[in-house]
Parts: structure tokens; C-alpha cells; sequence
């Protein structure tokens, strides 16, 4: 990979203004998050100046939930396609706030991810999101980690380092929860704990409602202490070391085992609660300071159960800007990292062979 020289446009001191964009697993739609970043005395700060949610239009949603099953030329359509409606939003949101920002940054959308043959695939065309938005645009974040044999997840704990890093412990409960710490030597250690929304929303849907609000149809259920505990024996919690999740996970494990069952919804959701819950109290020492943020943590019900489990354990939750695009912020913080030739990707988070600058650069 070529690294770049910093533009004289770029100045850290002075500020860089960017553009963040998140689409996560669990499908709620796409997150962007507009922030200003200034580099003072060795501390990074930000200031979030717009942020905005977009739904998917249902065709959309489809696509991208069944894109795993395409033929090479509809995956590479929908890459195309997928790219060109990323850069339209981000003119449409230029044009809403009357603002441009320098760079954006985007995630993309997660198709596939299976680091241990080194491969991960994130679609949405950076040419198509640069050509739409008239902005340099920096995407294809993950590929590079991978191919020097990393997980090539999570990303957020760099962000986490530079910005967050007044608390013991930043856990996102976002699709997947991933959390991550300072390590005693000084690394950053982090790594994807479980699925949450992504199973939470998957059973919410059934009953026609994108999601459990508040935690109120967990309230209703009983905890299946017998699913609960197959759950917590799932083979990947005894792993160790550098460790990430994805949609073939889930899909291939965790509902295979819940409809074995045959539980109501409520009892399903209140016995995935339990287990998130069981599951994050064994990553956070006791006395700690936690960050919270995605959008788990506004399900009251999980976070009372995270709570009980957890022993004196502080789980703090931001402002609502923060709460809801904290990724979306983080993932344009990685695109001021890649012009100022910064490493994104940490090998003490990822386990690849050494930090490394994560990112393609596009520009029309």
C-alpha cells in the first residue's frame, strides 16, 4: 500500500472537518455523523457539529440482507449501486445542513467476514460515494489488517484510545458488542464479546416491530435457564486473543440452538438478554468506569440485567448524539487518521502482524 503525505488541506492543529458513515448489521439504516478534529498538545478532541439517521428503502434492506446469496454480477451490482446511494445521501446531507466537509469516511456495509482464510467484504463502491458527493472519500477499512493476517475487527478501539480514553472500558452494544481497554503494557487490547441487536431485532421482527423497545417484550418473558446455559458453552467464548464476529456466526450457530427450542419471542429475548448480560460481566473488572454506547444501551431491560451481573460496576451512558453515532463519529476520526498518515489498525486489537494504515482513498 502507498502511503500518503499529508495534504496541507489536512492540518490537525487547525481542524479537520469529516464526515462519518455507518451501516451495521443490524440493518436499522445508515448513521452520519459530521465532527471537526483538532490535534492539541498530543490529545485528540472533537465536536460533533450534525448528525443525521437515514431508514433503508425496503428494497434496499433486502438486498443487503440476502447479498451473501447473489450471483458475482448482482454482488457486484449492488457494490456499484450500493456505492452511488451512500454518495447521494451524503449530497443530501451536505445540502440539509449547508455544510462540506472535507473527507468522508465510510464503513460500508458488512457482507462478509472470515478472517481466518483472510477475507472480509465490505460493499458500497468508494468511487460511487466520491463521484455522488463531489468529497475525497475514504472507505475499505478492514481489507488491509486481514491481509497481514488480523481480525480486521474491531476498528472502534482506536477511536476509543484517542477520544474515550477517561474511561476504564468503551463498550459498544451495537449489532455485535465489542469492547476495549488500556492493557497493563500499555496496548490496546479489544475484541467482539457477542451478538446483541442482531439477534435481539431478528426476533423483535417476527412479531412486526423492528425492535424491543425499552426491553419491554424481554420484561415479559422468563429466562430458559436450560437455553441459557447451551448459549454460554458456545465454543467461541472460550477462545482467547484477538477475536471478531459476523453474520455466519449467528446465522450458523446462536439460531440454530434458539429455535431447538421452540420458545415464545419473549422468552427468547429475555433469555438472550440474560446471556448478553452473563456474557459482559465476565470482560469488566469490578470498580470500573464503562462507556456505553449503541443502541442497546437504550434497552432499559438490558441494562438493568447488565447491571445485576456486573459487580460495582459504573455503566455510564452519554449524551444521546454520542449514544447513537458514536461508530458513525469514530469511523470519520479513521479517515483523519489516514490523511495524516496515522495507524487505524492496531495489531494489539487485531492480531495482524503490525499496526497498520486502514483505508482506500477516492477522489473525483
Amino acid at each position: 500500500m502507498v502511503k500518503m503525505k499529508m495534504s496541507p488541506a489536512f492540518n490537525p492543529q487547525e481542524g479537520i472537518s469529516a464526515l462519518g458513515l455507518m451501516s451495521g448489521t443490524s440493518l436499522d439504516g445508515l448513521d452520519l455523523c459530521l465532527a471537526r478534529f483538532t490535534l492539541h498538545n498530543g490529545k485528540w478532541s472533537y465536536n460533533i457539529t450534525h448528525a443525521d439517521s437515514v431508514i433503508y428503502p425496503q428494497e434496499l434492506k433486502n438486498a443487503l440482507s440476502t447479498a451473501q446469496t447473489m450471483t458475482a454480477l448482482e454482488y457486484a451490482r449492488l457494490h456499484s449501486d450500493y456505492g452511488i446511494y451512500l454518495g447521494k445521501q451524503v449530497r443530501l446531507f451536505m445540502k440539509k445542513f449547508q455544510v462540506k466537509p472535507q473527507l468522508a469516511a465510510s464503513h460500508g456495509h458488512t457482507i462478509f467476514h472470515q478472517p481466518s482464510i483472510r477475507l472480509t467484504s465490505q460493499i458500497g463502491s468508494g468511487a460511487g460515494i466520491a463521484a455522488e458527493s463531489g468529497i475525497p472519500v475514504i472507505c475499505d477499512f478492514r481489507t488491509t489488517d486481514v491481509a497481514l493476517y488480523g481480525q480486521g475487527a474491531p476498528l472502534v478501539p482506536v477511536g476509543d484510545r484517542y477520544l474515550f480514553g477517561d474511561f476504564d472500558y468503551c463498550l459498544n452494544l451495537g449489532g455485535f458488542s465489542n469492547i476495549s481497554s488500556e492493557a497493563p503494557d500499555g496496548s490496546r487490547k479489544a475484541y467482539d464479546i457477542t451478538a446483541v441487536n442482531y439477534v435481539l431485532n431478528h426476533y423483535t421482527r417476527l412479531t412486526g416491530e423492528d425492535y424491543d423497545k425499552d426491553g419491554l417484550r424481554a420484561r415479559r418473558g422468563k429466562v430458559h435457564d436450560t437455553l441459557l446455559d447451551a448459549l454460554n458453552r458456545l465454543p467461541y467464548y472460550a477462545q482467547s486473543g484477538p477475536r471478531s464476529l459476523g453474520r455466519e456466526w449467528v446465522e450458523g450457530e446462536v439460531f440454530p440452538l434458539i429455535g431447538s427450542f421452540g420458545l415464545t419471542t419473549e422468552d427468547i429475548l429475555a433469555t438472550y438478554c440474560e446471556h448478553v448480560a452473563i456474557q459482559t460481566s465476565y470482560h469488566v473488572r469490578p470498580g470500573s468506569r464503562v462507556l456505553v454506547t449503541g443502541g442497546g444501551a437504550f434497552n432499559r431491560y438490558l441494562m438493568e440485567r447488565m447491571a445485576a451481573r456486573a459487580v460495582r460496576v459504573d455503566y455510564f451512558i452519554p449524551d444521546e448524539l454520542t449514544v447513537n453515532f458514536k461508530e458513525a463519529l469514530i469511523f470519520a476520526f479513521l479517515g483523519v487518521l489516514y490523511v495524516c498518515d496515522i495507524p487505524s489498525c492496531l495489531s494489539s486489537v487485531t492480531g495482524s502482524l503490525h499496526d497498520n494504515i486502514g483505508g482506500a482513498l477516492y477522489k473525483c
